[in-house]
Parts: C-alpha cells; sequence; structure tokens
C-alpha cells in the first residue's frame, strides 16, 4: 500500500512538472514575441506570477534580458511605467528563486531604471538592489554602499523625490542586512539617524544588530569625528550597546565615548545633554566591563569634578562615577577614590560644607568601604576623620562603616 501510495506520488509530481514546462515554454515563446508591446510582455508576467510555478529563474532571467534589450523601444511614460512594473516581477522572481547568475543583469537593471533619469519611480531600482542581497551578490557589496551614501548626503526637499529616494534607500538597507558585511553598516547607521522618514530609520535601525557582531571599528570614528553633532555619536555609542560584541570591544568604546563627552565644545543645550547622557552610560559600561587603559580616569575625574563644583550638579553622573571606581578596585580607581576622600575632607577642615558635600561624602564612603582595600592611604585617613572634631556623629558613623566593611576596626 505504502508503496503504490509513493508510486502516485511521483507520477502526480512528474505530471505537474510537465504540466509546468508546457506552461512555461508558452509564456516564453509569447514573451519574446518581436511584436509583442510592453503591456503583452507585462501581462505575461503577471500570468507566471499568480501561476506561483518554481524552479523558473532561468525564464525570469532570460525575461529580464530581453526586457532590458528591448528598452530602447519606450518611447512614452506609459511604456516605461509598464517596464518598471514587468522589471520589479522579475527582480523579485529572481530574488525569490535566488538564481545568482542573474547578477550583472540585476545591476544593469538598476542602472536602466536609475531614478537620477525622468519617470523612474525607483520601484524597479529598489526590487533589483534587494535581489542582489536575496542571491547574495556580495560582489556589488561596493555599488550598493556607494548608492546609498549618495543618498545619505542628499537634502530631499522635494515630496516626490524623497519617496523615489526612499524607495531605493529600502532596498540598499535589506541588501547590506542580508550580506552580514560590515562595509555597508557604516552607511545603513546613517540611515537610521538621517533626514528619511520614521519608517525609513526604523528600518535601518532594526538590520543593523544583524549585520555584524562587533562593528566598533566603524563606531569609534563616527563618535570621534568631528562633523558629526553629539545626537549622532550618542546614537552610534547606543548602537554599540545593542550588538552582540564583548565587554571587551564595549569597554574600548566607552572610553572613547567617554573622552568624547568631554572634548566635543558646544553651547546648545541639547548638544549637551547628549553628550551628559554618552558619558554617564559609557561610564555605566566601563563599571561593567572595566576599563580598556587608564586613560579613562582622567575622564572619570572629570565627571566627577564637573558635577562636585557644579552648583546644578547631576548626582547619577557622580554616584556613576564612584560605583564604578569602588567596582574596579585597581590601584588607578583606589587613587581616584582616595584623591575625591582627601579632597572631601580638607574641605570638612576648611570648609564651605553643605548639605551637597556631606551626601557625597557618604556615597564615597560607602565606595571605599565596597572596594575591600587595606592600603596604607586609606588606613591613615580614614584613622584621622574618626577622630576630627569637625565631623559630625552621623558623618563619623559612615567613616566607622566603611572602616568596618575595610576590616580595620
Amino acid at each position: 500500500m505504502k508503496r503504490c501510495l509513493f508510486i502516485i506520488i511521483i507520477c502526480l509530481t512528474a505530471v505537474t512538472a510537465f504540466a509546468q514546462l508546457e506552461d512555461m515554454t508558452f509564456y516564453r515563446e509569447y514573451y519574446l514575441r518581436d511584436d509583442g508591446s510592453f503591456n503583452d510582455r507585462h501581462l505575461v508576467l503577471e500570468d507566471v506570477r499568480a501561476g506561483k510555478y518554481t524552479g523558473i529563474g532561468s525564464f525570469y532571467l532570460e525575461a529580464l534580458k530581453y526586457l532590458l534589450y528591448r528598452g530602447s523601444d519606450i518611447t512614452t511614460k506609459q511604456d516605461r511605467a509598464i517596464a518598471e512594473q514587468s522589471a520589479v516581477i522579475l527582480c523579485e522572481g529572481i530574488g525569490e528563486e535566488k538564481y545568482a547568475a542573474a547578477a550583472d543583469d540585476l545591476w544593469k537593471t538598476v542602472t536602466f531604471f536609475d531614478i537620477a533619469r525622468d519617470n523612474n519611480e525607483g520601484f524597479a531600482m529598489q526590487a533589483a538592489i534587494a535581489a542582489l542581497g536575496q542571491i547574495g551578490a556580495k560582489q556589488f557589496l561596493p555599488y550598493v554602499v556607494q548608492r546609498l551614501n549618495g543618498y545619505n548626503v542628499q537634502t530631499l526637499s522635494d515630496l516626490e523625490t524623497r519617496r523615489r529616494v526612499q524607495r531605493v534607500v529600502t532596498g540598499c538597507v535589506n541588501t547590506l542586512e542580508l550580506f552580514h558585511d560590515i562595509e555597508g553598516y557604516k552607511s545603513v547607521f546613517f540611515v537610521s539617524v538621517g533626514g528619511y522618514e520614521k519608517p525609513i530609520q526604523d528600518l535601518a535601525s532594526a538590520a543593523l544588530p544583524n549585520m555584524v557582531d562587533d562593528p566598533s571599528e566603524v563606531i569609534i570614528p563616527i563618535i570621534n569625528d568631528p562633523s558629526n553633532n553629539p545626537r549622532v555619536k550618542l546614537a552610534a555609542w547606543r548602537e554599540m550597546l545593542r550588538t552582540k560584541a564583548p565587554g571587551t570591544s564595549k569597554a574600548k568604546v566607552a572610553a572613547v565615548a567617554l573622552a568624547m563627552g568631554w572634548n566635543y565644545s558646544t553651547t546648545s543645550i541639547n548638544f549637551q545633554t547628549n553628550l551628559r547622557e554618552m558619558r554617564k552610560s559609557a561610564i555605566e559600561t566601563l563599571r561593567q566591563f572595566g576599563a580598556p587603559d587608564d586613560s579613562v580616569f582622567p575622564n572619570l575625574d572629570k565627571s566627577y569634578t564637573f558635577n562636585f563644583n557644579n552648583n546644578v550638579p547631576d548626582y547619577d553622573e557622580i554616584r556613576f562615577v564612584l560605583n564604578t571606581l569602588s567596582s574596579m578596585k585597581t590601584p588607578p580607581a583606589l587613587d581616584l577614590l582616595y584623591k575625591i576622600l582627601h579632597e572631601l575632607h580638607d574641605r570638612r577642615l576648611g570648609g564651605p560644607w553643605t548639605r551637597k558635600e556631606r551626601q557625597i561624602l557618604e556615597w564615597v564612603l560607602v565606595s571605599i568601604g565596597a572596594t575591600k582595600t587595606k592600603t596604607p592611604d586609606f588606613t591613615k585617613i580614614l584613622m584621622l576623620m574618626r577622630r576630627e572634631t569637625k565631623y559630625t556623629s552621623s558623618e563619623k558613623k559612615w567613616v566607622e562603616t566603611a572602616m568596618k566593611d575595610l576590616g580595620l576596626i
């Protein structure tokens, strides 16, 4: 019984395949007629698409070649519109069939239906570029990147031009996502922060994590580039946090983000806010993954000192610095903690001493206690603070708690 069923299935498959072959022979002959119009050929393609045939990549390629060959016959806007609709069907079919042999002709389609030419709407360009990604034609990656970079620097004031460009940009983003190559990462990133409509920006943003695991070699130059404003720098840093990159890479970029948070000068309140957010996030990342090198400590010192001396300090940034130093427990981190504690001690003795200083002193002592260090410098200054009469009883309790945490008492 099972054998009979198997034979029946084989027979049905053969019949179906033979019927499809007959259909495609008919469609091919009708499509390639010398006297056929663009509309005639388009109707053939509509029927093929409706038939949901498979394994017909060679037909799609032959049909696309013929469409491009007859391109010189286009004389009206209607012909061009129909030809573009036909190209979309053919490119989508090639992409679905993953017919790699069509790569060169797909790029010819991109060129022929370039939106820089009048009356091209961008649909065929979008479909052809997207198909390059579907068939894995990575040899065209530099050309797709070049196209996308060109669109990223354009000012799209005209609504119709914007629509055409965004159609092509969509195809570029989809293809670069499929290529999974870091060469396309920067271009797609600038789509996500560029002057496109939000759905296009969201498309690029969703594509970025799928392109490469560790884009740090691209993110660092974006953050360092003086021509990129803080909004763009912050967006680049946030993209780094979304990646699957190892902690060492994230720490390396965090050091760059923290440095840029202090090196970039601006009078814009919004940009200052962007820089502060980037610094705080970078400091938290350093707490999580550690310092890649000692260059981060002068900038951590800046984050603490700037806010300590500010009439309107960002207490979160101060706490992030203290928590990060406490978590690191390295000699440079302990040295900076000691410097901060010593400055507070001097201020307690000579003033001024306000609620701000008291609050920060409590945080610093908690951070020092968490390090479990027993260095002579900390031992000495904590002993002095415990005996100093200018400290209140509650302040001395903070000191004693830190000493207990360090095992000094």
